[in-house]
């Protein structure tokens, strides 16, 4: 580790799952170069007890307080406790809620963990997440007239996670592989052809990189002899093959090479909610 690394204790405190802290946190982070916090989640804060044991874990490592608390006794408790202890304590939310609540002329509810609240989202997002499981990697093609998304692309372009990160938005998204010379199951056809096609997107990467991917990936699995699918000619040839392939049926195509799969899913979010948008009533 480099002399000039900058390591500091990041305390996130939130009265749910922390989810949101750790996202605000990461997005702000990745500005400074050269730091390494140690982050600290507290989730699930409610109780004057709970506060207690947050307090007593800052001031055994001082650092950054973040927060997410919306019930004004847990806030203020923790607050005092921040101060006593000489720490900074940031209320991420407070902007947003503040300008949220100014436009709209209301007062927020400050019910603590509302995101999470068992709701016809919530469950619509379980559902996308059992229905992507099933229909992973071509396992099942049954049923996928359901699909809003489906992903094709060759060996190891995120096919999998991506879907997975899509369900968790309520997207039902399958994926299925594209295998040189050979067809593509017959229900895709069909689904291209039909009068309302979900949306396909053609995922590809640098050949370079799938191949040390795939070599990786048999590495794990402790076959660690050569073969095509890790030549990097053959594997140039199954790329070249497969972007023809999402060219001549006018789908759109993202290179994961060097992008997250957030930055994956999001390209093909906006996508869906275009879709969305367009068959919503008006």
């Amino acid at each position: 580790m480099s002399d000039d690394i900058k390591r500091f204790h990041l305390h996130l405190v939130s009265d749910a799952t922390g989810e949101t802290l750790i996202g605000i946190a990461r997005a702000c982070l990745v500005q400074f170069e050269e730091v390494e916090p140690v982050e600290h989640m507290w989730s699930m804060v409610r109780s004057d007890r709970q506060i207690e044991r947050v307090l007593a874990g800052i001031a055994a490592n001082k650092g950054v307080v973040l927060y997410t608390l919306i019930e004004q006794h847990a806030r203020a408790a923790l607050e005092e406790g921040c101060r006593a202890l000489g720490v900074p304590y940031i209320p991420v939310l407070d902007p947003t809620m503040g300008a949220l609540s100014n436009y709209l002329g209301l007062k927020t509810r400050n019910l603590p963990g509302r995101q999470h609240a068992l709701d016809a989202e919530y469950f619509r997002r379980i559902d996308a997440i059992n229905w992507v499981m099933a229909h992973d990697d071509g396992m099942s093609t049954h049923g996928l007239s359901e699909a809003e998304v489906i992903l094709i692309g060759v060996s190891r372009t995120s096919k999998t996670p991506t879907c997975i990160y899509l369900a968790n938005r309520g997207v039902k998204a399958a994926n299925v592989p594209y295998v040189p010379g050979v067809r593509l199951p017959s229900e895709i056809d069909e689904l291209i052809e039909s009068a309302e096609p979900p949306i396909f997107v053609g995922l590809t990467n640098d050949p370079s990189i799938l191949v040390q991917l795939r070599r990786n990936r048999l590495n794990i699995l402790n076959e660690n002899r050569e073969t095509d699918y890790t030549d990097l000619d053959k594997v140039k040839s199954e790329v070249a093959e497969a972007r023809r392939f999402f060219g001549s049926q006018g789908w759109p195509v993202i290179d994961v090479a060097r992008r997250s799969i957030e930055e994956t899913a999001a390209q093909i979010m906006t996508m869906v909610q275009e879709r969305r948008e367009k068959a919503a009533p008006k």
